[in-house]
C-alpha cells in the first residue's frame, strides 16, 4: 500500500563567533579536549551567564536572509533534562518567544541529489519556517565499549535551532533542504556550516498516512545524522520501515530513534517526550532582549542571497540559468567570477564558460579550491583578452593556462610566444590556405558539396605546414572565405 510521507526538520547549527553564548572561552575545533571551558560553560554552582551580544545580532541576521519576522520581545528559557553533555542539569534555551518567527527556505534544483535534479517533483518549492531560536550547545560525548568521554569544548558554543513546518515529502526534498540552508547561512556569514565538524547536525521528523485529507500519523524522530547523504539514507529507510509496519496493521507511537550509519538502520532510543516533560520556565539570570535596535543593526549586513545573485548573472551576463546557479552557488567562485567578468572586451558569458569548464577543471585536476588558485582573475582575464583578441585559440589558451598555474607571475601574453602562438603574417597564411586548397581537389569539392566538417582537415594541414603556430580559428575562417 502507497503511503503520503511527511517530514519536518529540526536543523541545529552553530553561530559563527569567537567566544561561546554565555561565557569568554574560545569557540573551537580540533583543540586538546577540556582545555576551551570555564565555570559558566560546565555549569558550576554560582557562575552567572552573559549574553554574546555577536550571537544575537547573526541569529537576527539570519532570519532576514531566511525571510522571518521577529517579537519585538525575545526571552531566555531553561529547558530541564538530565544527561552528562550538559551539567547544569538544564539547556538555557528559548521556547515561546524565540528571536526569529516564520520565514523560509527555497530550494534550490543544483543542491538537490545529482541522481533527482533529471525529475523534482516539486520544482521552485519553499520550505515554511516555524521559527529560529538561540541556545547553547552540549558537550560531546565519545560512547566506548564500557564507558563514555566527554569534551566540553564545545559546551556554550551559540547554536541555532531552525525549526521546519511538515512541508517536506521526501529525502531528496531533505537532502536539498539542507545544502539549499547551508549556502544561504555559509554566504551570509552566519557559520561555516561544516557538517564534518558537527557545525551543521540535523533531526528528522518523519510520519506517514494513506490520505491528504487524514491527519498527520504518529511523528517518528530520528537522530544521529551528521551528513547530508546520511540524511537521505536514513529517510529512506526509515519510511520504508514504516509502511511495512502499518501494512501489517501494527499501530505506530511518537518515538525517538537513532541512525546507525554503518549498519544502515533506525534503531529505538525512547518513547518521545512532549515539551512539558521539558519543564520549561523563564530563565531567571537573563533579561528579555527588544529586537528592534539590534535589527536595525544588523539589516545593512543583509548580504545578496544565491538565488539573487543568480539572476542578476543571468540578467547582467547573459549566462546560464544552470551556469548562474553554480556560479552562484560558492561565494569564493562568485567573487573571481565577477573580477574575471570585469575584464574589457571579455563577454560575461564567456568568462563564466572559461572559469567553469576550463580553469576549475585544472585546478580540480590538481586538488585546488578556487580561493587557493595561484592565478588572479585579472590574469586570468588577460588570458582570455588573448583568446577574444583572436591571438589564441581556446585550446591554445588551456596550454598557456597550465604553464601559467606553475608560474603565475608570468605574462600570459610572452607564455604565449613562447609556446609559439603567435599571429602568423597575413601573407604567409593566405598563401598557405591557396597552397593546401590547391593539393586536396577532392576534400574541397566534398566541403563545397555540404561536408564543411572537412574544414577541419584543412586546417590541419595549414597548421602542419605553418612555420609558427597561428589561431586555427583564424585558419578555418580563411579556408572557408576562399571556399565560397
Amino acid at each position: 500500500m502507497s503511503y503520503l510521507v511527511t517530514i519536518g526538520l529540526e536543523v541545529h547549527c552553530q553561530v559563527k563567533t569567537r567566544t561561546k553564548m554565555f561565557c569568554a572561552c574560545e569557540t573551537s575545533f580540533g583543540e586538546e579536549p577540556n582545555t576551551r571551558t570555564c565555570p559558566v560553560c560546565l555549569g558550576l554552582p554560582g557562575a552567572l551567564p552573559v549574553l554574546n551580544r555577536h550571537a544575537i545580532e547573526k541569529t537576527l541576521l539570519a532570519g532576514l536572509l531566511l525571510d522571518c519576522g521577529s517579537p519585538e520581545i525575545s526571552r531566555w528559557d531553561r529547558k530541564s533534562y538530565f544527561y552528562p553533555d550538559m551539567p547544569k542539569n538544564f539547556q538555557t534555551t528559548q521556547m515561546d518567544f524565540p528571536l526569529c518567527i516564520g520565514g523560509s527556505v527555497p530550494l534550490y534544483d543544483h543542491c538537490y541529489p545529482t541522481d533527482a535534479r533529471k525529475n523534482i517533483a516539486r520544482p521552485g518549492h519553499k520550505v515554511r519556517l516555524n521559527r529560529i531560536h538561540l541556545e547553547e550547545d552540549v558537550a560531546k560525548s565519545t560512547h566506548l565499549g564500557n564507558s563514555s568521554l566527554i569534551d566540553f569544548n564545545r559546551a556554550g558554543t551559540p547554536l541555532m535551532e531552525i525549526v521546519t513546518e511538515p512541508d517536506l515529502e521526501s529525502a531528496e526534498e531533505a537532502g536539498a533542504f539542507l545544502r539549499s540552508l547551508q549556502m544561504i547561512l555559509q554566504q551570509g556569514g552566519i557559520s561555516d556550516a561544516d557538517m564534518e565538524k558537527g557545525q551543521l547536525r540535523c533531526d528528522v521528523n518523519i510520519s506517514l498516512r494513506r490520505k491528504e485529507s487524514d491527519p498527520l500519523g504518529a511523528k517518528i524522530e530520528l537522530k544521529n545524522l551528521n551528513s547530508i547523504s546520511a540524511v537521505r539514507r536514513a529517510i529512506q529507510f526509515e519510511t520504508a520501515r514504516q509502511a511495512v509496519e502499518l501494512d501489517i496493521g501494527n499501530p505506530l507511537f511518537q518515538s525517538t530513534w537513532r541512525w546507525d550509519d554503518d549498519r544502515g538502520e533506525t534503531q529505538l532510543m525512547r518513547t518521545k517526550e512532549d515539551a512539558h516533560d521539558y519543564r520549561y520556565f523563564p530563565c531567571p539570570d537573563l533579561l528579555p532582549i527588544v529586537t528592534a535596535p539590534i535589527l536595525e543593526k544588523v539589516r545593512p549586513m543583509l548580504t545578496e542571497r544565491p538565488h539573487e545573485r543568480s539572476a542578476r548573472y543571468e540578467a547582467d551576463f547573459s549566462v546560464s540559468p544552470y551556469d548562474a546557479s553554480v556560479l552562484s552557488s560558492d561565494l569564493p567562485l562568485a567573487n573571481y567570477f565577477e573580477a574575471l567578468a570585469a575584464t574589457p572586451g571579455v563577454p560575461g558569458k564567456k568568462a563564466a564558460n572559461f572559469l567553469l569548464n576550463t580553469l576549475l577543471g585544472t585546478l580540480n585536476e590538481r586538488s585546488v579550491a578556487i580561493v587557493d588558485s595561484p592565478l588572479s582573475p585579472e590574469k586570468t582575464g588577460a588570458l582570455l583578452g588573448l583568446v577574444e583578441g583572436g591571438t589564441l585559440a581556446l585550446s591554445q589558451a588551456k596550454e598557456v593556462l597550465v604553464v601559467l598555474l606553475d608560474a603565475p607571475d608570468k605574462d600570459p601574453a610572452a607564455v604565449a610566444k613562447e609556446l609559439g602562438f603567435e599571429p602568423a603574417d597575413a601573407g604567409e597564411l593566405d598563401s598557405l590556405c591557396d597552397q593546401v586548397i590547391a593539393a586536396n581537389p577532392k576534400q574541397v569539392d566534398e566541403i563545397k558539396a555540404g561536408n564543411e566538417k572537412l574544414l577541419n582537415f584543412l586546417t590541419g594541414q595549414v597548421m602542419k605546414a605553418s612555420s609558427s603556430k597561428p589561431n586555427p580559428k583564424q585558419v578555418t575562417e580563411i579556408l572557408a572565405s576562399k571556399l565560397k
